[in-house]
């Protein structure tokens, strides 16, 4: 039997030979074979998702409550040591020095990213900024949302923090941080749904075990991650239940 894999697409386009490479070594483990597909955005995956295509997802925290709640998914594991968090940025020549020199038709920069989007909307909050007193132009990666304030396209721009750390050294010398979020509770999980559900402890026992051997650390490094911590389901509600309260 064929299982499917996807990842959330807010992933580091530097990162994508490192999640085939995930997928190979999740294959050898589990003895079965997993097709990774990866999807340009976040629309068609939730499609995929409703059309019961995916049998393990690297999701993001917004849509856990989705998968949860209406397709079944338990948690496994989230990335050791990293979290969601958003930033606000601007170019490094831009006249802005803090958040409340943003003003109304302010033109922002962001990507599809829905968790990212939201804590970024919260952050504007401070400065009297909402849906309805700002221009928005979406990107298809963080990149291109960095590369649109080089160009001055956009006044600021909305970055998951981790994609920003991400970004070379000469793009981020060129930027400025505003405002970073400290909400220290919103991961990223790599989830399974029902029909692997009966090798859930399995497959959570050789995740966490990857940074004791070599090969699985190599694993790990082309992720950019240091190892997996587990995520249980009490855990799991707790983040959903924050992500809900978040969004009203």
């Amino acid at each position: 039997m064929s299982y499917m894999f996807t990842v959330s697409p807010d992933f580091s386009p530097d990162r994508l030979s490192g999640w085939y490479i995930f997928n190979t070594w999740m294959q050898r483990q589990l003895g079965v074979d997993i097709h990774l597909e990866l999807y340009d955005d976040f629309c068609a995956q939730r499609v995929a998702t409703y059309s019961d295509k995916i049998d393990l997802i690297y999701a993001n925290p917004f849509d856990a409550a989705m998968l949860v709640r209406e397709k079944g998914f338990l948690p496994l594991v989230k990335p050791k040591d990293q979290l969601d968090e958003a930033l606000i940025a601007v170019s490094e020549s831009s006249p802005i020095a803090k958040i409340e020199d943003l003003k109304a038709n302010v033109k922002i920069g962001m990507t599809e990213d829905p968790n990212v989007n939201m804590i970024g909307m919260m952050l504007l909050e401070s400065a009297n900024l909402n849906n309805s007193n700002i221009e928005k132009t979406v990107y298809d990666s963080y990149v291109l949302v960095a590369k649109s304030l080089l160009r001055e396209s956009n006044e600021a721009g909305i970055f998951l923090a981790g994609a920003f750390d991400d970004l070379s050294n000469m793009v981020k010398k060129q930027l400025r941080v505003l405002l970073r979020s400290e909400i220290e509770e919103i991961h990223h999980s790599l989830m399974v749904g029902p029909k692997l559900a009966d090798r859930r402890d399995e497959i959570k026992a050789f995740l966490t075990g990857m940074n004791q051997n070599e090969k699985g650390q190599g694993v790990l490094d082309s992720l950019g991650f240091k190892g997996w911590d587990e995520v249980d389901d009490e855990e799991m509600e707790f983040m959903i239940d924050l992500m809900d309260t978040l969004a009203t």
